[in-house]
């Protein structure tokens, strides 16, 4: 639910949607200063590495979007995907079946699931 609300929030920079609200976007760096940091001002999650906070949305059955996804994007899209790569930001795209940006409702659905000893 954290993360929706940052995706939703104009005054957060460093998350928002892409393909369509199907996926989330995360500027790393950006994310780390903005969200993660100790004196972040809008620190919504434990974790200060984001290393810690891809192994939560791992946890939570988020998938990393393939790289043939990444460039379809819509147009808008594209072109914060453009402004990003010309910055030389890196950005995180990830997944899941029950996060999309005008279903909020399928949260109730996106749960912790603990590692198996396969992802150990």
């Amino acid at each position: 639910m954290k993360l929706w609300v940052l995706a939703e929030c104009e005054q957060v920079k460093s998350v928002w949607w892409g393909h369509g609200g199907n996926c989330i976007v995360i500027e790393e760096e950006l994310f780390a200063v903005e969200v993660l940091a100790k004196e972040a001002p809008v620190r919504a999650f434990g974790c200060t590495s984001v290393k810690s906070f891809v192994c939560q949305l791992n946890h939570y059955g988020f998938t990393k979007v393939p790289q043939d996804l990444e460039r379809s994007l819509s147009f808008p899209e594209f072109l914060a995907e453009e402004e990003a790569t010309a910055a030389h930001r890196k950005l995180l795209l990830y997944s899941s079946p029950f996060f999309r940006r005008d279903y909020p409702w399928l949260l109730e659905h996106c749960k912790y699931r603990a590692a198996t000893r396969e992802e150990l």
